[in-house]
C-alpha cells in the first residue's frame, strides 16, 4: 500500500503563504505578503513609527505591522518626527471640505469615511498609543450643529464600535459642546458652537477629539512610545498570563545591561519550556523543548554585551525551525525534526527577569512583544517590588542620531535632541533655520546684558561685569550660509569694546574677503577667500575657524586653506561684544572702511546656519520674530524683545528654507584653489600611488597627449573642408557672372572682394555647407 502524506494539510504556512512540499518535507513562499521565515511567520515591517525614529530615520511614509506576527497585515502611514514626539497619521478619503447641502432632520445626508488602514489596523495602534488626537471641523451659514429645541442634536459622529457621540472637537464624552462653549468665547454666548447662532455669516466649529477609546473619526494622530522596565534587584521579575505559542512562536525585545548574565524570560510546562538568557557578556541563548529533548540556540557577539548599550533580540519557533538574532548582525537557526512533537504545551505564568531560582536580569528590558502583542511591562512594574516603570540611558544608543552639536535629552520612554544651542531644526537637528533679508534688514545679537553693553568703553571699567560670553577669544568658530544675486555687503560683523573686531564681507565684485583687527593694528589683516563671483543666486558655505594666529577657512566642498595672522597682531580678540548679521548698526568703533563700501544698503538674500561659538544668533531672531509676530504696531520696524532675549532684529525678517537649496559651486579659481600646484600653502591628502616626484602624473600626461593629437586632427580636417566649400562657393559666383554678361575675366576671388557689402545677400541666395 502506498502512503502517501499531504504535508501542506493543515496548512502550516501564515498569513497566506503557498505551501509547496516534497516526498520527505514542505516550504512556504511568501513573496508579496510582508512576512518572513520559514513559515511567513516573521513580519518585515517595523510596528510603529517610534521603531523607524530609533533607526534613524526621519519624516516619511512607512509601512507599519504593529501586532507584528499577529493576524493584521501591515499597512502604510505617515510618520511626522518632530522634537519631542513621534505622530503617526492615518489617512482618510474625505477631503478637507466637503459641501453638506439639502440635509433635513428626515434625510440626513451621512459622509462614510473610509482609511488607508482596516477599522482594526486603526484600533491596534491607538490602543497602544499613549495619546490620540483627530481634528474635526464644521463650516457653517444658516446650519446648526449641535443645538436643537427638543435637545437632540442635529450632528453626530461615529466612532469605534459604531457608537454615537454627540460633542465635538474640543470637548468631551457627555458635555454636548464646542470648543468655544468650553473656553466661554462663542459668537453668541447663549450658544455653545458657534454655528448653533445660525448666523447668516460663515462661521466654524473646529477642536480636537482626544478621547481615544472614541476613535477614529476622520485623521488619526498617534504618539508612539515604548513599553519599558527597570530591574533593580537579582531577584525582581514580572509575571504574566501564560504564553499561548503552540505551533508558532515569536519574541523580540530590547535590552540593556551593565551585567554578564540573566534570565530575560521564562515559561515552563511539565517538561516543555521557553526560555530566552544572556548566558554571558558575548553569549545570548534561547532554548526549548516541545517534547523531543531540549533544544538550545546561541549567538555569539564580537563585542560585549553588558556595555550598558541597547541591543535587541529577535527569536522565533515553528513546525519547521527555530531562529535566534541579535542585532540584526547576528543570527543562527536550527531546523526541526522530520517526525516528533510540534506543539509547545505550557501551564505555568510566564516571567519576565528571575524566576524559579535562576539567575536574575539586572537592567532595562523595553519593548517585549510575545506573537504581535505587547506586554505592558510599565504597568506591571508600578505594583512589583524591585522592578520600576522606564528605562533611562537611550541617549548612550542612540545619542549619535542628534546632529549638529545637538544634545541628546533622556526621556521617560525613549530621547530627544535638544537643537537649542545650534543653528538647526527637527528632531535630529538637521533642518536648517535660515532667514531672508531685505535690504537694511539686520540681525543683532548682544554678548553681554545691554547694562552692561551700556557702560563705560574702558576695558579696564568694565572688566569686573564680564558675563560668560564676554571674555578675550584666542579661538573663534563661525559658520553659516549665504546665496544673494547683489554686492557688496556684510554677511557678518562681530564687533568688541575694544576697537578689535571680525567681519566677512561680499566684495564690489561678489568675491568673499574676512577682515580680522586684532589688537589695534593700522590696517586690518585680509584675506581673500576666493576671487570668483558668489553673488551668484547661489547658495555657498563659510566654516572658518581660529586658534591664536592660525586662521583656517573652508569655502563650499573645497579643502580647507590655512593663513596666519602677522606678527604685529594680537592673538585675543578682547571683549567681544556685539554680532551683527546683513548691516552693521554699532554705537562704538567701527571700522569707517566698511561703513563707507559695504554697509548700504545692507545684505539682501538668505542667510542661514549661521553659528559662532555656540551661539546661533539668527535662529535666536526668527525665534524672536515669531513671538513678537502680530503683537507690533503699524510702521514699527524695530523689533526689541524682552530684556531675557539677546537678539533683536530690524527691518522685515523672513524665516526661509533656503539653507536647504542644493549647493551649485561654480569653478574655482586657480589662485585660490587649493588643489593647484602652485599653491604651496595648502595641505591637502595626496595618493602616493598616483603621484610621482616631480608631481606629474604619467597618465594624465599619456591621456593629455591623446586628447591633443585628436584636437590637432580634427582643426585641420576643418580647415580643409572650409578651404575646400570657399573654393566651390567662387566658382558658384563666376558662373553667375558670366551668365549676367560680366567680364569674364574677373576671377571669382575679385568679384566677392569687389562685393560693396556683401553681408546684405538676399537670404534666399546664400548657401550653408555643413
Amino acid at each position: 500500500m502506498c502512503a502517501i502524506i499531504d504535508r501542506c494539510m493543515p496548512n502550516h504556512c501564515e498569513h497566506g503563504g503557498h505551501c509547496k512540499q516534497t516526498w520527505d518535507s514542505f516550504s512556504c513562499t511568501c513573496d508579496g505578503r510582508g512576512y518572513t521565515g520559514a513559515t511567513c511567520h516573521t513580519s518585515i515591517y517595523e510596528p510603529s513609527c517610534e521603531a523607524y525614529k530609533h533607526l534613524g530615520r526621519s519624516s516619511d511614509a512607512y509601512w507599519i505591522d504593529p501586532d507584528g506576527s499577529g493576524p493584521l497585515g501591515p499597512f502604510k502611514v505617515n510618520c511626522n518626527m518632530t522634537e519631542d514626539k513621534v505622530w503617526t497619521t492615518v489617512m482618510n478619503n474625505l477631503p478637507p471640505k466637503t459641501a453638506v447641502t439639502g440635509s433635513s432632520r428626515e434625510r440626513r445626508t451621512v459622509l462614510q469615511v473610509n482609511y488607508s488602514a482596516s477599522m482594526d489596523q486603526v484600533t491596534a495602534i491607538t490602543t497602544s498609543a499613549e495619546y490620540c488626537e483627530q481634528q474635526i471641523a464644521y463650516s457653517c451659514q444658516k446650519s446648526r450643529l449641535l443645538n436643537t429645541p427638543d435637545g437632540t442634536p442635529y450632528t453626530w459622529w461615529v466612532g469605534r464600535g459604531n457608537e454615537k457621540h454627540f460633542y465635538w472637537g474640543g470637548s468631551g464624552p457627555g458635555i454636548q459642546k464646542c470648543a468655544c462653549g468650553i473656553d466661554r468665547n462663542c459668537t453668541d454666548p447663549k450658544y455653545d458652537c458657534n454655528c448653533d447662532a445660525d448666523h447668516s455669516q460663515w462661521r466654524e466649529d473646529m477642536g480636537l477629539l482626544v478621547y481615544k477609546e472614541h476613535l477614529p473619526v476622520s485623521q488619526v494622530a498617534v504618539d508612539n512610545y515604548w513599553n519599558a522596565a527597570s530591574f533593580t534587584t537579582p531577584s525582581s521579575y514580572l509575571h504574566f498570563a501564560t504564553f499561548q505559542g503552540e505551533t508558532s512562536a515569536d519574541i523580540s525585545f530590547y535590552f540593556k545591561t551593565s551585567a554578564p548574565y540573566g534570565v530575560f524570560l521564562e515559561n515552563l510546562g511539565n517538561t516543555d519550556f521557553i526560555r530566552l538568557e544572556l548566558k554571558s557578556p558575548h553569549v545570548v541563548s534561547f532554548s526549548f523543548d516541545v517534547g523531543n529533548g531540549p533544544v538550545e540556540l546561541t549567538v555569539h557577539s564580537n563585542t560585549p554585551l553588558n556595555d550598558d548599550q541597547w541591543h535587541r533580540v529577535m527569536a522565533e519557533r515553528n513546525v519547521k525551525e527555530a531562529v535566534l538574532q541579535l542585532d540584526q548582525t547576528y543570527r543562527t537557526s536550527q531546523l526541526a525534526p522530520a517526525q516528533g512533537h510540534t506543539r509547545l504545551e505550557l501551564f505555568s505564568q510566564l516571567y519576565v527577569g528571575a524566576a524559579g531560582g535562576q539567575r536574575g536580569f539586572l537592567g532595562c528590558i523595553r519593548a517585549l512583544r510575545m506573537n504581535g502583542i505587547t506586554l505592558d511591562l510599565e504597568e506591571r512594574a508600578k505594583v512589583t517590588p524591585g522592578v520600576k516603570p522606564g528605562c533611562q540611558g537611550h541617549c548612550t544608543s542612540f545619542g549619535m542620531y542628534c546632529r549638529n552639536g545637538g544634545k541628546c535629552v533622556e526621556k521617560y520612554n525613549g530621547y530627544s535632541c535638544d537643537c537649542t544651542d545650534t543653528a538647526y531644526n527637527g528632531p535630529f537637528c538637521t533642518r536648517d533655520v535660515g532667514g531672508f533679508f531685505e535690504a537694511g534688514t539686520l540681525v543683532k545679537y548682544n554678548l553681554m546684558p545691554e547694562a552692561v553693553a551700556g557702560a563705560s568703553r574702558d576695558a579696564k571699567v568694565v572688566t569686573h561685569q564680564l558675563t560668560p560670553h564676554e571674555v578675550n577669544l584666542t579661538k573663534e568658530e563661525v559658520a553659516f550660509s549665504f546665496s544673494t544675486s547683489s554686492a557688496p555687503a556684510i554677511l557678518m560683523y562681530i564687533s568688541s569694546k575694544t576697537q578689535d573686531y571680525l567681519a566677512v564681507v561680499l566684495r564690489h565684485n561678489g568675491s568673499v574677503q574676512v577682515r580680522y583687527n586684532l589688537g589695534d593694528l593700522k590696517e586690518p589683516f585680509t584675506i581673500d577667500v576666493d576671487q570668483r563671483n558668489l553673488a551668484n543666486g547661489q547658495p555657498h558655505s563659510i566654516n572658518m575657524s581660529r586658534v591664536n594666529r592660525s586662521i583656517t577657512i573652508q569655502l563650499d566642498h573645497y579643502p580647507p586653506v590655512s593663513y596666519t595672522l602677522p606678527d604685529s597682531s594680537d592673538t585675543h580678540f578682547n571683549l567681544v561684544k556685539t554680532i551683527f548679521l546683513g548691516k552693521v548698526y554699532e554705537t562704538g568703533h567701527i571700522d569707517p572702511v566698511l561703513i563707507e563700501r559695504y554697509n548700504t544698503p545692507g545684505f539682501v538674500g538668505c542667510l542661514s546656519r549661521v553659528q559662532f561659538n555656540g551661539v546661533a544668533p539668527l535662529k535666536s531672531a526668527l525665534r524672536t520674530a515669531t513671538q513678537v509676530q502680530g503683537t507690533t504696531t503699524a510702521g514699527q520696524t524695530d523689533r526689541q524683545p524682552a530684556a531675557a532675549s539677546p537678539a533683536s532684529y530690524q527691518g522685515k525678517l523672513v524665516e526661509s528654507n533656503c539653507g536647504a537649496s542644493p549647493l551649485t559651486i561654480p569653478p574655482m579659481s586657480a589662485a585660490t584653489d587649493p588643489w593647484h600646484l602652485d599653491n604651496t600653502d595648502a595641505e591637502f591628502p595626496f595618493n602616493e600611488e598616483r603621484v610621482i616626484p616631480d608631481g606629474v602624473n604619467r597618465d594624465s600626461a599619456i591621456i593629455g597627449g591623446i586628447i591633443a593629437v585628436v584636437i590637432f586632427t580634427i582643426l585641420c580636417t576643418l580647415v580643409f573642408l572650409i578651404r575646400y566649400m570657399f573654393r566651390h562657393k567662387g566658382t558658384y559666383h563666376t558662373n553667375e557672372a558670366k551668365g549676367s554678361g560680366e567680364s569674364a575675366g574677373e576671377s571669382a576671388d575679385t568679384a566677392i572682394i569687389g562685393t560693396d557689402n556683401p553681408e546684405t545677400i538676399d537670404e534666399s541666395k546664400k548657401e550653408w555647407f555643413i
